[in-house]
């Protein structure tokens, strides 16, 4: 039993120094491999070209950064402008209803004008009709009197043919009292007609009035249509302007989303490649550590072994 036991201990012992003897040789290849990997220029430029990738990837993350401020700023530009506009849009109707209110108001001083013109005419045409009746009155009138006075001087020829009949102070009396008759009667005649004239004269003066005011309404008026027209044109180059600008703004903004998602996918493939690259890293360090863990369990137990070896056998 002893030699059996013996004899599994030498193979065992023999196994472990076999083992041994071949984690030393790979341990002394991978010594040179690292020492010929940090002498050789290549390491060098392996590092120096992971750093400058590494350089480049910041400066475009900073270079995307700085283009997405930019953006945001050229947005609100944009957005400040369509304010902008739309206020002056406001601004534009309400003064268009403000014209539209006074062109509404100036029509109706127009039909007022028109229908006081109307009604001044008509005052006019039956103050000439009345004119002329009092005229055809005055008319008979005064062949009525010329006929009474051709008749009274009849009777007065009669008269004197036949003085004996009558006194001639009944005789003068009465030509007092017709001479003062006809002196009431024209100086009746006289205030008529020049209270006639003077009503005419006043709706002469009220017609041209309101034929003035007709005309100045209609410039009026030509104005307003005229500031209503360039009100009109004014508003469809601001909308056409709008238009256009919303349009443009719409296209940028579709640029600047694309350019936004173009540059953020940019900015994930960097970062995974950022990720892909630190883990290598990770990875290397981590082999690093586990060869340098091997080389220093292999180098413990050579020694340890040596030391038995060269122990005495007592």
């Amino acid at each position: 039993e002893e030699s059996l036991q013996m004899w599994d201990l030498n193979k065992r012992l023999e196994a472990y120094l076999a083992r041994v003897k071949f984690l030393e040789e790979e341990n002394e290849v991978l010594r040179a491999e690292i020492q010929s990997a940090k002498s050789s220029p290549a390491g060098d430029s392996w590092r120096a070209k992971y750093e400058e990738e590494l350089r480049a990837l910041r400066d475009a993350l900073d270079l995307a950064f700085r283009e997405k401020c930019t953006a945001e700023l050229a947005r609100d530009n944009l957005y400040e402008e369509v304010e902008q506009v739309k206020s002056r849009c406001q601004k534009e109707q309400a003064a268009r209803e403000e014209a539209k209110k006074q062109l509404s108001l100036s029509r109706k001083e127009l039909e007022e004008e028109r229908r006081a013109q109307i009604w001044l005419k008509e005052r006019a045409v039956q103050l000439e009709k009345e004119v002329e009746a009092l005229l055809e009155v005055h008319e008979e009138e005064k062949a009525g009197l010329d006929q009474e006075i051709m008749s009274f001087s009849q009777s007065l020829e009669s008269f004197r043919c036949a003085p004996v009949a009558f006194q001639p102070v009944e005789v003068e009396d009465y030509s007092k009292r017709l001479s003062e008759i006809w002196k009431g009667a024209v100086e009746t005649y006289k205030t008529e007609v020049s209270q006639l004239e003077g009503s005419l004269c006043q709706a002469k003066e009220n017609l041209w009035k309101a034929v003035e005011d007709n005309q100045q309404s209609q410039l009026q008026l030509q104005h307003l249509e005229k500031d209503l027209a360039g009100l009109k044109v004014r508003k469809e180059m601001l909308e056409e302007n709008l238009a256009r600008q919303w349009q443009e703004q719409r296209g940028e903004a579709e640029k600047f989303q694309l350019a936004m998602e173009a540059l953020e996918q940019e900015k994930q493939s960097l970062r995974v490649q950022i990720a892909q690259v630190l883990e290598d890293r990770q990875q290397l360090m981590h082999l690093k550590m586990s060869l340098s863990l091997e080389v220093a369990t292999y180098r413990t137990l050579l020694e340890a072994e040596s030391t038995r070896l060269q122990m005495p056998a007592g």
